[in-house]
Parts: structure tokens; sequence; C-alpha cells
């Protein structure tokens, strides 16, 4: 028998498909995940790509991690502005309380300003009520897709760090065949955190400084997730929604590790990354990042996943390609 399809619509699979695909995942894989004492090989990160599982690399060896204190930072940027994102509690892109009570995915403001003043904020910033600063600008803040076609034409804020961060790692690119499309230099402290969301990447995220806490779900959560559309804005440290915006798909999970906050059936693993240690995040993980330390400062390479074949079909439809519900329909019972 034929079955006519829409076209315009996409399929979703439903909850009780959904929860039987994760506890089948779960069983087959558990909650641990593998450390590796040194980086691999091309072909070894290869079939790492192909399990598509989170791994821990320690050895990971780059400029930065000797070179990067607070001193340093200052005398190679100087008077250079650049791009930090200002938020009252540290969630920069997230849920957050707008006019009449109503929830929106909120942009941060966006401030200039050299890296001395931002260190000096981030020294001074623990457990206050003083606005957060997070230079997050998650861009190619480093460097870009750009700079593999036209390296002199790859403009960056910090281009005089850039001697001390590789534009591409050597066992990544081969294994994948291509460079990255963005390298993002993270700073922040223990008040900055990254809310609960996926990326369209292959993830590579080594911490330079500090300490870093994620909390991660496979693809094959993101149910547990409550994934809302929500409408955009930004402008300040208020809630001004934008007009005539397309709305944002974000989790409504604001903290995945408090108690009741996901169902009984999600499995997240736990995380934490120190000084020199890296971290492969494979496309479609969700994941939650906290820091500790008075600055934590991080790098990450992002890759383009493979489009071809069945995976980024198959992530699609986990991650609920269809239509979903407004997180201000009150009508909502999901």
């Amino acid at each position: 028998m034929a079955v006519a399809l829409d076209q315009a619509a996409s399929p979703s699979l439903t909850h009780d498909i959904l929860r039987w695909i994760s506890k089948d995942y779960h069983d087959m894989n558990g909650s641990s995940f593998q450390t590796l004492e040194s980086p691999p090989t091309a072909v070894e990160f290869a079939q790492l790509v192909h399990i598509s599982r989170p791994v821990v690399i320690k050895g990971f060896q780059i400029p930065a991690l000797k070179r990067w204190t607070d001193d340093y930072l200052q005398s190679k940027l100087r008077e250079q502005p650049i791009s930090v994102a200002i938020t009252p509690n540290g969630h920069a892109d997230a849920i957050a309380v707008g006019p009449g009570g109503r929830l929106f995915f909120v942009e941060p403001f966006i401030e200039k300003f050299p890296m001395a003043k931002l260190v000096e904020q981030l020294n001074t910033d623990q457990d206050s009520d003083t606005p957060t600063s997070y230079l997050q600008s998650q861009n190619g803040n480093i460097y870009s897709s750009r700079f593999f076609e036209l390296p002199n034409d790859d403009p960056s804020e910090f281009s005089a760090l850039r001697e001390d961060v590789p534009s591409n790692i050597p066992w990544v690119t081969e294994a994948l065949g291509r460079n990255p499309d963005a390298v993002n230099l993270w700073i922040g402290n223990s008040r900055s955190i990254t809310s609960i969301h996926s990326d369209p990447y292959e993830n590579i995220y080594t911490v330079i400084r500090g300490r870093k806490h994620f909390t991660l779900l496979p693809p094959c959560e993101g149910w547990c997730l409550r994934v809302y559309g929500r409408t955009d804005n930004s402008n300040g440290l208020s809630v001004i929604p934008s007009l005539d915006t397309p709305e944002v798909r974000w989790s409504s999970v604001i903290n995945p590790d408090l108690p009741g906050s996901l169902p009984p059936e999600a499995h997240p693993l736990h995380v934490t990354l120190e000084e020199g240690d890296t971290l492969y995040l494979p496309v479609g993980w969700w994941h939650y990042v906290k820091q500790s330390g008075p600055t934590t400062i991080a790098l990450n390479w992002w890759y383009d996943a493979e489009v071809r074949g069945m995976n980024w079909v198959w992530l699609s439809l986990l991650r609920g390609s269809g239509d979903v519900p407004s997180g201000n329909d009150e009508t909502d019972t999901r």
C-alpha cells in the first residue's frame, strides 16, 4: 500500500519510540567514557568518530598551555578591543523571562574592551551580584573557515595570539578530510555557564587554564530536554523582544544537574576537564558546561559534520525535526 507523505512537514518520532531507542542505546553503551593517555592517530580518531561517543584525550600539547598567563595575554593584546558577552547571571544564549512573564531565548549584550579589563572583571566577579563577563563569541574568533582560503584576509581580534594556537589539528584534519570551520577562544570564570544545546560539529575542546565541567546527553536523549520554539531577542541587560524574527529552538531545561530536571530515563555523562585535557565531543551530543577557577580559558576546533550517508538524517530525526510547540503555549502538556 502506498502512503502519501507531506513533503512540507518533517516527521517526528513518538515518545514511546524515543524512550525505547534511548534505553536500547544505554543498554549497549552504558554511562562510561573512554580516556586516552595520548592523542590518537588519524586512523584511530576516525574510529572514534564512527563510534560517536565522547572521549577525553590527554597529552595534546600546544604553545598556549605554557604561555597564557594573565600578563602574557595583556601584553600580547595590549589595547585591542575584544568582544565580551555581558549577562546578569552568566547565562549567555539561554532562556530568560521577559515582558509579561513570557519565556524568551536571549542573546547576550556584547561590549568591547581591552583584555586587561576582562582579566580584572573575572578576578573580581566571583559570587557577586554584578553582571557577568564571558568571552564566548563562537564565530571563529581565532580562525574562521576563511583563513584556509585567504590566510591574509581573515581578520581576528586575537590575531596576536595565533602563534600559540594551531589552525587545525593534524590527526583530526586527516581523519575527516577537511579543515576546521571555526577555532574559538573561551575565557570566563565560575559564574560563566553554557546552557544545554547541541551543535552540528565534531568538536575538539581543550582546557588551557582552570577546570570545565560537562554534562552530556547522547543525541537519542534530546527528548528529555523539552526543546521548544522561542522568540529571539537582545538589546542590553533587559529582555527586549526583537520584532519579526523567527522562533529559536532551545531547551527549557535551565540546569540539567538539578535533581528532577531530567526524567529518570535520561543517562547524563559527567566529564571534568583539567588543564591540558581535551574532549572529543561528537556531533549532535547535548552539552551543558560550567567552569571553576578565577579564570578559565579554553579553545575549541569545530569541524563540519559529514552530511553524506544516513548519520545526518538520523541525527536530525532524533533531534526532533518536526514542528515544536512554543515554550509559551500554556495549552501544551507534553
